[in-house]
This record gives C-alpha cells, sequence and structure tokens, in this order.
C-alpha cells in the first residue's frame, strides 16, 4: 500500500476572488497558455537573430536552447523564495520578462551592429529569460493553489497541459505570423507587451485582494513604465533598423527588402559600384564579382552548351556570362527566392550589371527550391553551374550532399559538365575537398580551380569589411576569421573522366580568365589537397572547418 503524502506546511488560505473559483482557475491556466507562448516567441527570436548575426544555425539553436532549459531549472529553484508572495512576485516576474525579452532582439542586433559581437549578449539573455520563463510555473502554481487546494494532481496536469499547448501556439506563430508580417524586433516588442498585459491583469484584478495598496500602486507604476517603454521602442524600431544597417553596412544602403525568404540589402548608388547582401553576407561586389562569374561559368561552357541550367543565381550575373554565347540557345535559372530575381529584373545597378539578363528571350526563369525542382524529371543539359551559397553555411548543405548531386547527374546530357563554387581552397581546405569527395561518390570525376582576387569578409555573419574597404564577394570564409589566402574554389565535374579544364575556342572576351591563368589556378587549388575525407549526405552532413 503507498502511503499518502504527508503536508510539511500548512496549505495557503484560499483568497476571494472577483469571480467564481471555477472561472479564477481557467483564467490562471489562461495565463499559463498565453506565458508559454510568449516564452517560446523569445527563444525563437533568439535562435532566429543568432543564426542571422553570426551563422551556424544548429550550433545557436543549440546554444540558446541548452542555455535556457539550464537556466530555467535555476528560475524553478529560485522562485521558492517568491511562493510567500506569490502574487507580487509573478507580477514584477512578467514585468522583468517582458522587458528583458521583448528587448533582446534589439540589444542583440544593435551589440553587432555597433561592436561587431554578440555572442556575450546572447548567451547572457538565454541565460536571462531562461531563469525568468523558469519562475513563472511554480509561482502559477502557488497562485492556483490559493484558489483551490482541491486535486493537487490533476492542477499539475492542467498546469503543464496549458503550458504545452501554449508552447505549440508561440512555435506556430512566430514563424508563419510574426516573423513575415512584423519582423523579429517588433514581433519581440509585441510580445513582450502581451506579457506585461496578461501578467498585470492576473495580479492587478484577479488577485488584487493579494496585494497591500502600496504593492498595488508600485505595480501599476511598473507596468505602466514598461508597457511606455515597450511602446517607444515600436515607434522607433525603422529608425533603429536603419541606423543599425548604416552601422553594418555603412551609409549608401539603397535598398533594402525582407522577402519571404531572406533580407536583401543593396549598396551603392544607382551607377555604383553596388554590393549586394543576402541575410547580411556579402553575395556580390560590383569591384570584382566578373572574377568570380567567369571562373564559374566558362570552363564549363567548353564543349556543347546548348542547354545550360544555372541553380541559384538570381542575380543574373551568371546568366549573363553564360548568354554571350550566341549558340546557347537555353538558358533555365532555377532560384529560390523570386525577391531577387525581381530587385536583378528592375534595380538600375543590378540591371546594369547584369546587363538586363532577363530580356534576354532565351532565358526562363523558375521560383522554387532547386532540391525540390530536381526531383522531377524534366529533360537534360549540357551544362549545368550550382551557384549557391558556400557549403559552411548550415541552410546550404543540403545543395552540396551526395544526394543533391544524385540528382544533378540524372538531368546532365551525356558528356555534360557541372561547375560548382565549393568554397576557398586555401582558408577552408578540408570544406573545399569534401565537396570534391561528396562529386566523386555521386558518380562524378572533378577537376579543382580557384580564382583569386578579394580580400575574404565575414561569411558567417553580415561582411562588414566589405562595404567599408571596397573590395570582397562571395564571403567564402565561412569560419568567420576573415584570414587566409583571399578567393574562391571551384569544381569542374563530368560522369566518367574528368573534363579538360580550358576555354571554349568561341569564348568571348574576358577580363581577367585565360588558359594560362586557368592553369595557374587549378595548380594553385590542387596542391592544398586534403586527402580521404569522407563524402557529406544530408543524414551526414560534414562541413564544418
Amino acid at each position: 500500500m503507498i502511503d499518502q503524502p504527508q503536508q510539511l506546511s500548512p496549505p495557503p488560505q484560499a483568497v476571494r476572488l472577483p469571480v467564481r473559483p471555477a472561472a479564477g482557475r481557467h483564467l490562471v491556466l489562461l495565463v499559463v497558455f498565453v506565458c508559454a507562448a510568449c516564452g517560446l516567441v523569445y527563444e525563437l527570436e533568439l535562435v532566429a537573430l543568432a543564426s542571422y548575426l553570426i551563422g551556424d544555425s544548429v550550433t545557436q539553436a543549440s546554444v540558446v536552447l541548452s542555455v535556457m532549459v539550464f537556466a530555467m531549472g535555476v528560475g524553478s529553484l529560485l522562485a521558492k523564495r517568491l511562493r510567500c508572495r506569490a502574487a507580487v512576485g509573478f507580477g514584477l516576474l512578467e514585468l522583468s520578462l517582458a522587458l528583458v525579452g521583448g528587448c533582446s532582439a534589439m540589444a542583440l542586433y544593435a551589440s553587432f551592429a555597433w561592436t561587431g559581437e554578440s555572442r556575450v549578449v546572447l548567451v547572457g539573455f538565454a541565460l536571462t529569460i531562461g531563469v525568468l520563463i523558469g519562475a513563472e510555473l511554480p509561482l502559477l502554481m502557488s497562485l492556483i493553489q490559493r484558489i483551490s487546494r482541491r486535486d493537487a494532481e490533476g492542477t499539475v496536469a492542467d498546469l503543464f497541459a496549458a503550458d504545452y499547448v501554449g508552447a505549440l501556439v508561440g512555435g506556430l506563430a512566430f514563424p508563419f505570423l510574426l516573423l513575415p508580417w512584423l519582423g523579429q524586433l517588433t514581433s519581440g516588442l509585441l510580445t513582450g507587451a502581451v506579457n506585461a498585459v496578461v501578467g498585470g491583469l492576473l495580479v492587478l484584478w484577479l488577485f488584487r485582494r493579494d496585494l497591500t495598496p502600496r504593492s498595488r500602486a508600485w505595480l501599476l507604476v511598473a507596468n505602466a513604465s514598461v508597457l511606455a517603454v515597450l511602446g517607444t521602442a515600436t515607434v522607433l524600431v525603422d529608425d533603429f533598423e536603419r541606423a543599425a544597417r548604416r552601422a553594418v553596412y555603412g551609409d549608401d544602403v539603397r535598398v533594402a527588402v525582407q522577402t519571404g525568404v531572406q533580407e536583401v540589402v543593396l549598396t551603392g548608388g544607382p551607377l555604383g559600384p553596388l554590393d549586394l547582401f543576402l541575410d547580411g553576407r556579402l553575395w556580390t561586389s560590383e569591384r570584382d564579382e566578373y572574377v568570380y562569374h567567369e571562373a564559374l561559368v566558362h570552363p564549363a561552357m567548353r564543349g556543347p552548351h546548348s542547354r545550360v541550367l544555372i541553380l541559384g543565381g538570381g542575380d543574373g550575373l551568371a546568366a549573363r556570362e553564360v548568354l554571350r554565347y550566341r549558340d546557347t540557345r537555353s538558358v533555365t535559372v532555377v532560384e529560390l527566392d523570386p525577391g531577387v530575381v525581381r530587385l536583378a529584373r528592375t534595380d538600375p545597378a543590378l540591371t546594369r550589371l547584369n546587363q538586363h539578363a532577363y530580356r534576354d528571350h532565351r532565358i526562363r526563369v523558375v521560383a522554387q527550391d532547386p532540391f525540390s525542382w530536381l526531383r522531377v524529371p524534366r529533360g537534360s543539359w549540357d551544362v549545368v553551374i550550382v551557384d549557391l551559397p558556400d557549403p559552411g553555411i548550415t541552410g546550404s548543405a543540403k545543395f552540396y550532399s551526395q544526394e543533391f548531386y544524385g540528382l544533378v547527374a540524372a538531368v546532365l546530357a551525356d558528356g555534360g559538365r557541372l561547375a560548382v563554387h565549393a568554397g576557398p581552397p586555401d582558408t577552408r581546405p578540408r570544406t573545399y575537398w569534401t565537396v570534391e569527395a561528396t562529386l566523386r561518390a555521386a558518380g562524378f570525376t572533378a577537376g579543382p580551380y580557384r580564382a583569386a582576387g578579394r580580400v575574404s569578409g565575414v561569411a558567417a555573419g553580415p561582411d562588414r569589411t566589405a562595404a567599408g574597404s571596397g573590395s570582397g564577394s562571395r564571403s567564402d570564409s565561412g569560419s568567420g576569421s576573415g584570414s587566409g589566402v583571399p578567393g574562391w574554389g571551384f569544381l569542374l565535374a563530368a560522369r566518367g573522366p574528368a573534363p579538360r579544364l580550358g576555354l571554349d575556342p568561341d569564348a568571348p572576351p574576358l577580363r581577367r580568365l585565360t588558359r594560362a591563368v586557368l592553369a595557374a589556378d587549378a595548380w594553385g587549388a590542387e596542391r592544398t589537397r586534403v586527402p580521404g575525407l569522407p563524402p557529406s549526405t544530408l543524414s551526414h552532413p560534414r562541413y564544418q572547418d
């Protein structure tokens, strides 16, 4: 027989409520639901913004979630000291959480924009928010016991059920409602305001008889102050974002739009020089983009090139190089973000740079994820050019997997060539040669080469060096070191024997690339070879230098 648990301390006296006890109980459970939703929004905001600013979403999610879960345990223990005055304690707790959680995204962004460092701030906010969230449930348990002391086990089950359902709603609301409609900063501020209002209503109305007149007055003033701070920040959030962008990208930010996929920023005047940033990473710089695109495209065009497939490359610059071949009959561009293509069609500086490539009748644009698009048989191409973000970026790892290259092989015509941007062989040799090993595992034979010509920026976050120094593009130094030999790395692959590196006899005039330069670039890449590397797959990505 199991003994009944003994009551170690006398239960708190039931409080008089302005509503019936059953209604009061449901109101407390509703507050649990809202608090859980707000808490998860804070967590997801930190993860999303840290992934954008610092890079490597897997690492940032692991750091934020593990620190917050640990801190929640600490918060639960600290809440014991507040149980004797649970109403006042919960009111102050929600105000603190509303202020800290609501302003966390702005503080993190400000730290990065003006100091260039946000890791310490990220951990600090994750720890603080975790402690505050962890103290919520113990205090809410104390408050609901003030209403009814019956069926303690059922009360615990109800509290946890409301908490889990609230977390579900918050987790779905952030990516599907808050982020696309309000953005990261305004979403955090609005969530903080909801937190403050709900906590204030519970304490100042439902449990008002638990408060002394002095406590009630102080809580009213504190609630009004926190809501005023959050409201003022919401009004000024656009000005803050513009100032932060100027701090990150320089004073010449001309276009800044949030598409459904990423943030796109163009700097420089309509007459140039143009810099294109995608999610804070420098993607194209007019100062030296020709070095990258000549090396990516023209070696692959040696041989049949009637039909060309470009995976990525929504800026139209790779297409510009392909369309210089008059005997190319069709070019298909598969780009995930239609917003980038829209800018490449309409922005004066970008259309000038891509020479109005999208006006050419030979080009066709497909707005779809390249991986998903390749899974449906669609014919064959003589040349496939992969112009996608660096493999060191977590979200791009699937485009450098054995499975992805297997799909590419299925659409490559006999004798066709595949050109891949694979990261810098000098500063990240393991990543570069892992791409080569992955191509071999998918049935390709690849020839390595590189293209030197710029100072590396910071691939793991907004590239501050490019806008400021006047050089840089396709941020390849994914480790974020910004050191080592500058340049890009490429692989030219085919099924069967490796294709010979060279230029087509009918190649148009090029600004940098010649046969001699290409031979030297191939030797420079080969000398960095790292043997014995395993291929990268969807289930086991290996791009971590």
